[in-house]
């Protein structure tokens, strides 16, 4: 007996260390967001700046397919966020604050984790590097619009100031610190995806306006169209970061967090819709097969318009950033301080996250057209995470019977995201080929 007794203090002891872990960790931390928050935060994860390449990709699909592929992947979309928001509380008392957390309760502690943590590292990774390119871009537009007869001044340079914000801002501790600048993101997106648009209702259809597909050879227009599905793939990545903003919101057995989650997930996703439709649809109409990968380069004028455009963006990928920088952080300081036993303190964040911000900003230098290569290891990750993950995970923990409708839909998701994986990096790896004939370390 007295064995027991010595056993409880100590699971005591544990008990108070791990409550007091999660109290630091930046998903865990704080749990008092409202509906909104995750309004704001889906719009400023999902509408990436990608939505300017939209009318581009769709250039290379034509109008049949382009319409059909845009339609589907926000209806499945949005059908795989629903089923992640509903996994979120599946067992009564618990809670899967983290994908790799509900990868684990579906496949297995080791296999769950070495199927969700390489992929969702890769995307989260990966978009934060990109968006260290596409923000020190946009600042480089903003500047060649504004002083177009100024000295031209190096990427490498623009990027360094666009990281330099985020030196600062990747201390605030946890999501629902980050709420105002993922609300100034949000409102960003919806007014340069404006912008892309009305300002090409203003141009109108240019007179020689060409449907048929820019490729001179029947190969050339595959791989484009391959390509230009991953582009359409990678404008819906949220769902890697769907339930780490869940985790945020409070949850009692009456009112549980699957609620309010849901209504700012419709919110966001009317948000999409209002910001992608348009801009695809008309930037393909007006300019046809002659616009460029960012549409705001194909309008040029009026210069006051499109440097304004270039300084929306900008803003939108600083909070963009630090939604996918979030997760991360939170896997590094809970390998530190579960694994590493580091004491949590002010101090292990500084350098873990200032080393973070450091390595996404130097990758971005090295690599300026990291694009083709998020599109070749996006094929693999963004597809499985935000496409077809969580009907798996669906199918492994539910159980739908045979041939009823849940299995049949999930069936189906599966099969078009296998499909996406397998076709989208081989488009993306012809661009790859393409663009590192012409690159310099460096530029």
């Amino acid at each position: 007996m007295k064995f027991d007794h010595e056993i409880q203090p100590q699971d005591e002891v544990a008990a108070a260390k791990q409550k007091k872990i999660d109290e630091w960790l930046p998903i865990t931390s704080s749990r008092n967001a409202k509906w909104w928050y995750s309004a704001f935060h889906n719009v400023t994860a999902m509408v990436g700046a990608g939505v300017l390449s939209l009318p581009y990709a769709m250039a290379h699909m034509g109008w049949g397919p382009g319409v059909v592929i845009l339609i589907l992947s926000w209806i499945i979309t949005l059908y795989t966020l629903w089923q992640m928001v509903e996994m979120h509380e599946m067992v009564p008392g618990r809670r899967f604050d983290r994908y790799h957390e509900l990868g684990q309760y579906a496949f297995g502690e080791k296999l769950g984790l070495w199927i969700v943590v390489p992929q969702q590292l890769v995307v989260e990774v990966g978009v934060d590097i990109v968006y260290m390119v596409t923000g020190g871009k946009s600042l480089k537009k903003f500047h060649d619009t504004v002083c177009p007869n100024c000295k031209d001044i190096r990427l490498s340079y623009f990027i360094v100031i666009f990281a330099s914000v985020h030196f600062f801002l990747s201390h605030l501790p946890n999501f629902n610190s980050i709420t105002i600048v993922s609300l100034a993101a949000a409102v960003m997106s919806l007014s340069y995806s404006t912008i892309a648009w009305t300002a090409s209702v203003a141009k109108g259809v240019q007179p020689d306006v060409d449907y048929s597909y820019s490729a001179s050879t029947r190969s050339g227009a595959v791989f484009n169209f391959l390509s230009a599905l991953g582009d359409v793939a990678f404008a819906y990545a949220g769902h890697n970061v769907v339930l780490e903003i869940q985790a945020t919101i409070p949850s009692t057995p009456e009112k549980p967090s699957k609620i309010p989650m849901w209504k700012g997930v419709i919110v966001a996703y009317i948000v999409v819709a209002l910001c992608y439709f348009p801009v695809a649809l008309i930037g393909y109409w007006f300019f046809g097969n002659s616009v460029d990968d960012n549409i705001l380069i194909t309008l040029e004028k009026p210069a006051w318009l499109i440097a304004t455009a270039n300084m929306f963006v900008v803003v939108h990928v600083i909070g963009s950033y630090q939604i996918y920088a979030m997760p991360v952080f939170d896997m590094i300081e809970s390998v530190l301080v579960k694994r590493l036993n580091f004491t949590p303190c002010f101090r292990l964040r500084l350098i873990s996250r200032t080393l973070y911000v450091a390595f996404t900003m130097i990758v971005g230098i090295c690599i300026p057209f990291f694009g083709g290569l998020l599109g070749f290891f996006g094929g693999f990750a963004f597809a499985p995470t935000t496409y077809f993950l969580p009907c798996i995970m669906w199918l492994a923990i539910y159980k739908p019977k045979r041939y009823s409708l849940s299995w049949i839909i999930n069936w189906t998701c599966i099969v078009l995201g296998v499909l996406l994986v397998i076709l989208a990096p081989i488009g993306a790896l012809r661009s790859i080929i393409i663009s590192a004939k012409s690159y310099k370390f460096f530029s």
